[in-house]
Order: C-alpha cells, then structure tokens, then sequence
C-alpha cells in the first residue's frame, strides 16, 4: 500500500508536490509544510504523534500510484 501523498498542508494550504522534500506526515498521514510542522513542535495537532519527513515519490512510481488530489489545508 503506498502513500496517499496529500497535495498540501492541512494548516496552512500550501502545495506540497509528491516529488518534493518539504512535506512532514504522521503515521496516520496528515500532511504539513515544514514551516508548520516546526511550529508544531513535530507534534501532529490531529493525533498527537510525531511527524517525519514524507519521501518524495517521482518517475514511474508517480505515474503507477500517482498523488492524492483531494486537498485537506483551509479553504
């Protein structure tokens, strides 16, 4: 099972790209800005667990398990 790799921070709604190295996850997958998790405390605000650096995700993989589209930040 791979990653959902949610497009962007659920705290502040920046775009957080599957190829990228900002995104931070909890084991539960909620999805933060590096920003945001360090203001955090590398604490997830949902779960209360810790936060880690996502993996990026490129080439064929991205193409075979693409990325989440269904954004979570603040509207």
């Amino acid at each position: 099972m791979a990653l959902e790799m949610r497009p962007d921070c659920e705290r502040c709604g920046v775009d957080l790209p599957p190829d990228g190295h900002d995104a931070h996850i909890c084991s539960f997958e909620c999805t933060f800005c590096l920003p945001c998790a360090e203001a955090l405390g590398g604490r997830c605000p949902n779960c209360g667990g810790n936060m880690r650096l996502r993996p990026a995700r490129t080439g064929d993989a991205l193409a075979r398990y693409p990325a989440s589209t269904e954004r979570k930040g603040p509207r």
